[in-house]
């Protein structure tokens, strides 16, 4: 515990939560309390108090004993689930409502149409952005800071890359295998494998035992599949898995034994346990659906775009729960579960022979610590091995599908083929996206319609343009608001609107990252030929982008003719709008 507790402390996070953030909301509470917010920063010293407490065997259990178990100040709380809630909590609400309409007399019923009109009006009115500070092109940096990486040689035929970074005491490291030419249930099992690989035993431990280790040594093993898209062909699909771990200085030699033997010697043969984890991700997943549809939904729909799509949909997407579901009722099944066991061990082992490098990021100071340190524990893994193809055999085609599942909102959806990222039209697909969804989309799907959100956005990978709505009471409306934001785009679009579509692009090209995060991020743009010389001509064509070349790449690629549809919805309504949508439904 002790352990993970210095973990937390001494990383320095960031991202979309900048850590100078991070470190003010920490302190705050202290401010406001009457304590002391700086020793909040510095833990060190309570770090090394509870080593000394700790020596007392009865610690732990007296600090049980006051703060648990003879703390009255407790609530008991359990949830059960309903599957008649649903409709009983809309029966209510209709009945809320009647008493509301059969209480209103002919004046009140007149001033909710004038509150009615007026909130239409005020909808519909554009803002005016003038009474807001304004940032222009002319105010963004020219370049933007990249971290550069060193070559590093573990041992023959295990090399990879150095990135010196400020880590405060921690280093991060990854094996990062190119991945074979996989198929059918193979290719299925692949995120299967990575989330049961860092929890299931290694060698003679147990899963217990590892996950003590895990505890001991680290903060945490992960595994992970990685494919993108190449830049200039999206029928060339490279990836890799990925083993990653972080771990204090002092523990980088264990912490590389733990993520060498986990690669090496992860045990299949915990049948119990490996049935609990299927089962885990499938609870998880189904729980996932009703707060993350807008992403499923576009999953779907661009799933019959490209090899990306495709595979996506089988991984992540709602392809993929169904998979997931099938496979969870048949591990029922000893023979099935001893043979899904087989299966992961098989699939560990192409994994096993395939080429493989290194990501290391740490002081610089460290480095030759650090390298020797891995030199010794990682020599086992170096071998030779020809490259290999990851190639997709994807079975594309027209999308118009109906998810089913219980909700009482919809999630919609349309993708549109495009390019990959390498195309000189990639930055206006990229500047388009933000320029539909703060000029148009936002107003007429969330204001006017109803709905908790909607957007569009570009991805070079999948080779789509894609449109959404996130809770959304309508259907068949937003599927043509999707439509109409093209019609708005090439009538009423201004420069001012273009602009903050750039600046929108831009920030997210240029938001900072941790300093770990950010040489991570670096190695693996590498690793897909988004070179940092290819990321700033990028940047530098995302600030040249004109309405012409908006107006233009729409023309080009959004034809209503040609989209993609997807939505998530409940059976009832589905079946409703059948006629006119004419969708494949399909069950959750």
């Amino acid at each position: 515990m002790l352990h993970q507790l210095e973990l937390q402390q001494r990383e320095v996070g960031g991202g979309r939560f900048p850590y100078g953030l991070q470190l003010m909301l920490r302190v705050l509470s202290p401010g406001l309390q009457g304590g002391d917010p700086m020793a909040m920063l510095d833990l060190d010293p309570v770090i090394e108090r509870m080593r000394s407490d700790i020596r007392d065997d009865r610690f732990i259990r007296r600090l049980v004993q006051e703060q648990l178990l003879d703390n009255p100040h407790r609530v008991r709380l359990t949830m059960y689930p309903d599957t008649e809630m649903s409709a009983r909590l809309a029966a209510r609400e209709r009945a809320r409502l009647e008493r509301i309409r059969a209480g209103m007399s002919k004046e009140d019923e007149r001033r909710v149409i004038e509150l009615t009109l007026e909130l239409k009006k005020r909808q519909e009115t554009p803002d005016d952005p003038e009474v807001l500070p304004k940032v222009g092109r002319e105010d963004i940096p020219s370049d933007i800071p990249i971290p550069e990486g060193q070559p590093v040689e573990l041992a023959p035929y295990l090399g990879g890359a150095w990135y010196g970074q400020p880590t405060n005491g921690l280093v991060y490291t990854q094996l990062v295998v190119d991945l074979p030419p996989l198929e059918g249930e193979a290719l299925d099992r692949l995120p299967i494998l990575c989330d049961c690989l860092t929890e299931v035993g290694t060698g003679e431990r147990d899963y217990r035992e590892t996950q003590a280790w895990q505890a001991a040594v680290s903060g945490g093993v992960s595994a992970r599949s990685s494919v993108r898209a190449d830049l200039t062909d999206l029928s060339r699909t490279p990836g890799h898995f990925v083993l990653a771990s972080k771990a204090l200085v002092r523990n980088v030699r264990p912490a590389g034994e733990l993520l060498r033997e986990t690669f090496q010697a992860a045990r299949f043969d915990e049948l119990e346990r490996i049935r609990e984890l299927v089962s885990q991700m499938r609870t998880y997943r189904e729980a996932q659906v009703t707060g993350h549809g807008h992403v499923l939904a576009m999953t779907a729909a661009s799933a019959g775009i490209s090899p990306v799509g495709w595979l996506a949909q089988r991984w992540s997407g709602l392809e993929g729960l169904r998979i997931l579901k099938y496979l969870d009722e048949r591990l029922d099944d000893p023979q099935e579960l001893r043979r899904f066991a087989e299966q992961l061990a098989t699939l560990r082992d192409q994994v096993l022979d395939a080429p493989r490098q290194a990501l290391l990021v740490g002081e610089e100071e460290r480095r030759q610590e650090l390298e020797q340190a891995l030199r010794e524990v990682w020599r086992p893994l170096a071998a030779e091995a020809g490259p290999r193809d990851f190639g997709i055999r994807a079975r594309l085609g027209p999308v118009r599908q109906g998810w089913a599942t219980s909700t009482q909102v919809n999630f919609c959806a349309k993708a549109y083929p495009t390019v990959p990222q390498g195309h000189p039209d990639a930055p206006a697909l990229m500047v388009l996206g933000p320029l539909l969804r703060n000029g148009y989309l936002h107003r007429a799907i969330r204001e006017q319609g109803g709905a908790y959100g909607a957007g569009a956005g570009y991805n070079g990978d999948v080779g789509a343009f894609r449109f959404f709505s996130y809770r959304d009471p309508r259907l068949i409306g937003t599927l043509e608001d999707f439509d109409r934001s093209l019609d708005w785009l090439a009538e009423e679009a201004t420069e001012r609107e273009l602009e903050e579509a750039v600046l929108n692009v831009i920030s997210d090209i240029d938001r900072p990252d941790s300093p770990a995060g950010e040489a991570i991020g670096t190695f693996f743009a590498n690793l897909y030929g988004r070179t940092p010389e290819w990321r700033r001509a990028f940047r530098r064509r995302v600030l040249a982008v004109t309405l012409d070349d908006l107006r233009r790449v729409a023309d080009t690629y959004l034809d209503p003719a040609k989209a993609h549809v997807a939505v998530v919805a409940s059976p009832q309504t589905l079946q409703a709008h059948q006629d006119a949508l004419k969708l494949e439904i399909i069950s959750v």
